[in-house]
């Protein structure tokens, strides 16, 4: 299957686990890994490392956690991170909070009197 052209939002769950899978599948190859050595470095069974990989098993997100640890995958992950953002209108409300100057020194009152 080519990935390339994939429109998400139309595909059906099965075949984006299908998709998961193939990701999977070929990390795995490139890895020069086998189905076994991929299960134990993963701490799951052989046959829920093939069932995945066919798309035919639908695994639980600690599962595929586990493989992509396994495989040196995680930063794919990234796509996940969160950072806050902040709207431009709080942003120049921030801005106009600023200092811009420094005020003049006031005069020290507490100085002592000559008398």
């Amino acid at each position: 299957m080519d990935n390339n052209n994939i429109n998400w939002s139309y595909s059906s769950d099965l075949a984006i686990s299908g998709y998961i899978g193939q990701f999977i599948k070929q990390s795995r190859l490139n890895a020069n890994m086998s189905q076994q050595q991929l299960a134990t470095a993963a701490g799951v069974n052989r046959s829920t490392v093939v069932l995945f990989e066919s798309g035919k098993k639908s695994v639980g997100l600690l599962t595929l956690i586990q493989l992509l640890r396994a495989l040196d995958q995680l930063l794919i992950l990234s796509v996940f991170d969160t950072k806050p953002q902040i709207s431009p209108l709080m942003l120049a409300e921030q801005e106009m909070k600023l200092r811009k100057r420094a005020s003049k020194s006031k005069p020290n009152n507490n100085s002592k009197s000559d008398w």
